[in-house]
Formats: C-alpha cells, sequence, structure tokens
C-alpha cells in the first residue's frame, strides 16, 4: 500500500524502513497530528539483558518520543510465567517470580540511553503487566474477557497455525499467551491512554486482537503496527554471532564486541542497518550504503560508531576503534580487547589451547574449539597454531596471550 504520511513519527517509521504492517495507515497518522500519543511495545524477560534483536523494536520507542509521542515499555512480569508460543517449536522453560524480577532489573538498564523516563507528559515510562495479570480473577476474567475470543481464529493465527501444523505440542498454557497480551493493550489504554502497540511482524496476530479487544470492551479505537522481521542479507536472524547473543548489556557483553558486531556488517546490510539504528540522515545512509569495494569498510566503521555511542557511549566507540585499529592494522594488542582472567592454580599445570578458545569466547564448544585450529583458523600471538594438544603455563602467561579465531575475533588470556 500506498501512504503519503503527514506526521513525523509515521513518516521516519515508512522512510527508514520500520514498517511492515499497520492497521490504519490513515487513523494513526491523525492521531499524532492531534496531540501526544502514547505507545508500547512489550518485552518478556527470558534473560538478564536484551540482545540486537531487540534494538529495532527500542528505536521505535526512541524515534516515537523524538517525534513527539509517549513511549511505554511493557516488562512481562506476568506474561513471561507462560511464554509467547509465537513461531516457537517448543515450550519455554517456565522461570520463578525471582528469577523474572532480576531478568527485568537488568533489561531496564538498556532503556535509559535510547529514551527519556519521567512524569512528563513526553517522558517514558515502565510498567510490568504482573501490576494487573498476578491478581485475576479466573472466573471473571473468562467471563469479562475470554468471551470475545474465537477459538477458530486463534487457531487460524500463522504463528499458532505452523505449530500444530508440524504436529508439535502447543499447551494450554501458552494458548493463553495472546488473549493475556491482548489485555495488556486494553489495560494500558485504561490506565495510560496507549493509542499504539508495536511490535515485530511475528506479533501482527497477537497486536490485532489486543485492538479487537480494546474496541470491543471499551469502544475505545486503537492500533498496531509492526516492524520487518529482520534478517541478514545471508538469511541469518538479526541478534546471534558466530560466537551466540549480541547482548545490549556491558557486563555481558564488552563494547568492543559489540562495536566489533556492527564493524562485520554484510556489505549488503550497511544502508539498511544505517537507516534502523541509528540516526543519519536518510540520504546520508544511502549515500554511504552505496560505496563499494575498500570504501565500505568505512561505512562500517559509521555504522558501528554510531551504533556504539547510542548504547555505550562516544567515549567507548572511540576506545573501541582505537584498539581495532591497532588490533588489524598493526597487529598489536589493544586495551579493549575481551580478557580472560585465569588464576594461578588454573594453569599451574598447564591450560589447554582448546579450553582457552571457549574461556576466552571465540568458541562456542571444546569441539568447535577443536575443527577452528585443525582448519587453521586459530591464532596465537598472530601465529597460527593446528595442534589442538597444546599447553600454556604461567611461563608463557608471564605476558597477555592474544588468541585470534578467524581474521576478526581476539581476545586476551592474562594471569590475574
Amino acid at each position: 500500500m500506498t501512504y503519503h504520511a503527514k506526521s513525523d513519527f509515521m513518516r521516519v517509521m515508512m522512510e527508514r524502513g520500520y514498517l511492515a504492517d499497520c492497521t490504519d495507515y490513515q487513523a494513526l497518522d491523525e492521531a499524532f497530528l492531534k496531540g501526544v500519543v502514547p505507545g508500547y511495545i512489550g518485552f518478556d524477560a527470558t534473560a538478564k539483558s536484551l540482545h540486537v534483536g531487540s534494538l529495532i523494536q527500542i528505536m521505535m520507542l526512541r524515534w516515537l518520543q523524538k517525534c513527539g509521542g509517549k513511549p511505554i515499555v511493557l516488562m512481562g512480569g506476568g506474561t513471561t510465567k507462560i511464554g509467547d508460543p509465537s513461531f516457537r517449536a517448543d515450550e519455554r522453560p517456565l522461570l520463578t517470580d525471582d528469577q523474572i524480577n532480576e531478568n527485568i532489573a537488568g533489561i531496564k538498564r538498556a532503556f535509559s540511553p535510547y529514551v527519556t523516563f519521567g512524569d512528563g507528559p513526553n517522558d517514558a515510562v515502565m510498567v510490568n503487566n504482573a501490576e494487573w495479570l498476578d491478581g485475576l480473577n479466573y472466573i471473571g476474567f473468562l467471563r469479562d474477557i475470554g468471551r470475545h475470543f474465537s477459538v477458530n481464529r486463534m487457531l487460524s493465527f500463522e504463528s499458532v497455525k505452523s505449530r500444530l501444523d508440524r504436529e508439535q505440542s502447543l499447551s494450554f498454557l501458552e494458548f493463553n499467551y495472546m488473549i493475556l497480551q491482548a489485555y495488556d493493550f486494553l489495560e494500558l489504554n485504561r490506565r495510560y491512554g496507549c493509542l499504539v502497540q508495536m511490535g515485530g511482524s511475528d506479533q501482527w496476530g497477537n497486536i490485532v486482537n489486543g485492538v479487537d479487544l480494546t474496541r470491543r470492551v471499551i469502544e475505545h479505537e486503537v492500533y498496531g503496527l509492526t516492524s520487518p522481521l529482520l534478517t541478514t542479507s545471508d538469511g541469518k536472524k538479526m541478534g546471534k554471532s558466530a560466537n551466540g547473543a549480541v547482548w545490549l548489556n556491558g557486563e555481558m557483553l564488552s563494547p568492543y564486541e559489540f562495536w566489533q558486531f556492527w564493524r562485520n556488517t554484510t556489505d549488503a546490510d550497511v544502508g539498511r542497518f544505517l537507516k534502523l539504528y541509528t540516526e543519519l540522515p536518510v540520504a546520508e545512509c544511502d549515500r554511504l550504503g552505496a560505496l563499494q569495494g575498500s570504501e565500505i569498510n568505512a561505512a562500517k566503521v559509521v555504522l558501528a560508531n554510531a551504533v556504539t555511542t547510542l548504547l555505550h557511549g562516544a567515549e567507548a566507540a572511540a576506545a573501541a576503534e582505537a584498539t581495532a585499529r591497532e588490533v588489524f592494522e598493526k597487529g598489536g594488542i589493544g586495551d579493549d580487547l575481551p580478557t580472560v582472567a585465569l588464576s594461578v592454580d588454573e594453569v599451574s599445570d598447564g591450560v589447554g589451547i582448546v579450553q582457552l578458545f571457549v574461556r576466552a569466547g571465540l568458541a562456542a564448544s571444546g569441539k568447535d574449539a577443536k575443527r577452528l585450529i585443525t582448519e587453521g583458523g586459530a591464532k596465537v600471538n598472530d601465529e597460527i597454531v593446528t595442534d589442538t594438544s597444546l599447553r600454556y603455563g604461567a611461563g608463557e602467561l608471564a605476558e597477555p596471550l592474544k588468541l585470534t579465531a578467524g581474521r576478526k575475533r581476539h581476545a586476551l588470556v592474562v594471569i590475574g
């Protein structure tokens, strides 16, 4: 559909590639022209940090605030107890209340660099859906809310249908998730006047349910807006690297490793990622993304610096770039490389090279490390090693040991 946006927010969503679908483009656009639009995105607390797969949603909340809207960050303290079944092959492991609260505390830290929290009309708020879900009366909820849901329609949503088509079990617990998410939208509209729910396109069915429920129960018009499910140009899911999840919290992934993830972006993704994950003008994103050959590497540094600055600050981005330049251009040991500190006891009998690569996070397992070494993809102090039986004692570790996997991933091993 071709729609020419009038409001700043809808124009940004369209121009920068955030928009996959919307329940009513024109009505939502006009709502933004009339005043402050509160909008929310929900985040279940399944880990102590979000990863870059959630960054597109966080950026949407940031743009919402920059364009005059009010971001509502909804933490799924209640829904995490069930787990979203959307496009999953199995049920999520159930977490305790303490684990969920600990995860929420960790996740909160990722938002403060992107949105401003406070009490003003345009300030962001963080809300926990456990506030209203934990105390629900089951019979009352079924009577007042459950009667608005058609099981036939719920079974037709692709997220559920795909699971059933593969004959994979879908528990009644999980089946309730979409009802609870719809109820979240209704409750946020009641409490905060929330007008729009945003999320990835895999949430479309859940979002539409919330729009319908709010209209049926309190006769309020609300809207849904989804972003594309992002994969890299080589088909990989956004948020994963060769070394696992790319976490937003600095203690789970160093700013240098975060910077390096963006520096390693595939050429074909540079322009698109600049639009989605930075605030550079669209024309500049297009110009940088169109560069060819060695020039595209300069665009990747711009991308890495801009994204890292937003999350970790300008100093961390500059330090990461300086470390990368020293490591790659001079072959030296940068100050900011990920470091593994071994105790004296651990190296008293020597420590194997396979274990070192796993401990440093340069290999996912011992098997992965052995394959990396035997295939010539591992270096120690810039020298290729192919012997998986090598061991290093206190003498070899008196100076920092530099490990390299492939051409771009490095770590230091020290005694400390």
